[in-house]
């Protein structure tokens, strides 16, 4: 234990270590401060984001250093964008005929080189499905710098007389194109009247049935939009019923081959009440009965 000299004056002795009890309680709330994991996350997260937040928004304020900002992005972007790996050279087209063809190039004009990123492709997508020809397309960039565009043609199934003229339906009744020729889809039925292209699905079910007619088929036509009637070579007729269509067709060319019916001398068969089939006869076999029956009554033989 340390001895005190009693010989030293009061002011000689060592003065005795005292504690500042406001340091201490300072001290003893910033450790508890410290100990808060809202403080701490705070002191370590929010206030270095403010003060850097701070100094950009004050920095940002400045119209010369958004103007600066800016053209430094640009320029960035403009040097990626525009490296050779990213440039397209040609456009394939494959699928399309060479009609289709050029009609996209028409409707997608592009100037090569052009950059991958100034290319929209849904919207090139969208421009070329809205041909009529078109049913899908899908447009990629391949490698080595090529926009490649696959095309899925509509495939036609009728030839329409509209008011436009002769145009391909598809099975749906979709516009493919026009045509400048029947004789250019020899191949293919056609069919005319108010709201034909509105039942082509109907329309190629008579023509699947129709397979002894098809020689001197000339084609159908929409009666007041709402039956058809089987057009024939001759000037002959088959009137087909609204519903039942196909049913009555089919009894028809029954009757044809077990009778021949339709090599006489026949307007129409009318079959619009399935219960009352009616034949129309041409004017001269008309003539012909008359005078037929006329000499077997007696009377004077008609010229």
């Amino acid at each position: 234990m340390q001895q005190v000299d009693p010989h030293l004056d009061g002011d000689d002795a060592p003065q005795m270590a005292r504690l500042d009890p406001t340091a201490s309680r300072l001290k003893y709330r910033i450790e508890r401060l410290m100990l808060t994991p809202l403080f701490r996350f705070a002191l370590r997260v929010v206030l270095p984001f403010g003060i850097c937040f701070g100094a950009g928004s004050l920095w940002f304020s400045v119209e010369e250093n958004r103007d600066a900002f800016l053209t430094m992005i640009a320029d960035v972007r403009a040097t990626v964008e525009n490296r050779p790996e990213f440039q397209v050279k040609l456009m394939a087209i494959d699928g399309a005929s060479e009609g289709v063809a050029e009609d996209i190039r028409e409707i997608v004009p592009i100037d090569f080189p052009v950059s991958s990123f100034d290319l929209d492709l849904d919207a090139m997508q969208e421009t070329i499905t809205g041909l009529d020809a078109v049913r899908k397309v899908k447009i990629r960039i391949k490698q080595g710098g090529t926009l490649q565009i696959d095309v899925t043609e509509r495939e036609p199934a009728v030839l329409w007389r509209g008011p436009q003229g002769l145009e391909m339906l598809d099975r749906k009744g979709i516009l493919v194109g026009p045509l400048a020729s029947r004789f250019d889809k020899p191949e293919l039925p056609v069919i005319a009247g108010e709201g034909a292209e509105q039942a082509v699905p109907e329309a190629l079910e008579l023509m699947a049935v129709a397979g002894p007619l098809k020689a001197r088929m000339r084609g159908l036509e929409r009666m007041g939009g709402r039956r058809w009637d089987v057009v024939l070579d001759r000037d002959q007729r088959i009137m087909l019923p609204e519903s039942g269509a196909v049913v009555a067709l089919e009894r028809t060319i029954a009757m044809d081959e077990a009778v021949d019916m339709l090599a006489r001398d026949i307007a129409a068969v009318d079959l619009r009440l399935p219960r009352r089939p009616t034949i129309r006869m041409k004017e001269n076999a008309v003539q012909e009965l008359l005078r037929i029956k006329a000499f077997e009554a007696g009377g004077d033989r008609l010229e």
